[in-house]
């Protein structure tokens, strides 16, 4: 009964304190859920992001590297959120990725 009691006063001081913040914790897990689902969208993306800008070869190369790597970045940071979500760091509960928040914020490729 006593764990009860103290889960649902920390449920409730998280909820009451996040009323003056920008972001809240559901969304914190909500956008790390997003990252987890869509970092494997990065490979294509970086490929099709290289080949408009330098060619073919540059997406056979540096686009696959390139998306290879935003996979992994999206990947760490989506489990870190959602690991982390009732915690407000960054600061309330900010996004660690901010260009873009999510994947396909900026539209499609």
């Amino acid at each position: 009964m006593k764990k009860y009691v103290v889960f649902i006063l920390i449920i409730a001081f998280i909820s009451i304190s996040n009323l003056s913040h920008a972001d809240t914790p559901i969304k914190k897990l909500g956008r790390g859920f997003a990252n987890v689902l869509t970092c494997p969208l990065e490979i294509p993306k970086g490929i099709c992001d290289a080949n408009s800008e330098s060619g073919p070869f540059a997406a056979m190369t540096f686009g696959l590297l390139k998306g290879l790597f935003d996979t992994g970045v999206r990947a760490v940071v989506g489990v870190y959120e959602v690991a982390t979500f009732l915690i407000p760091i960054p600061r309330n509960y900010g996004p660690v990725l901010t260009d873009p928040e999510f994947f396909l914020e900026e539209g499609l490729f």
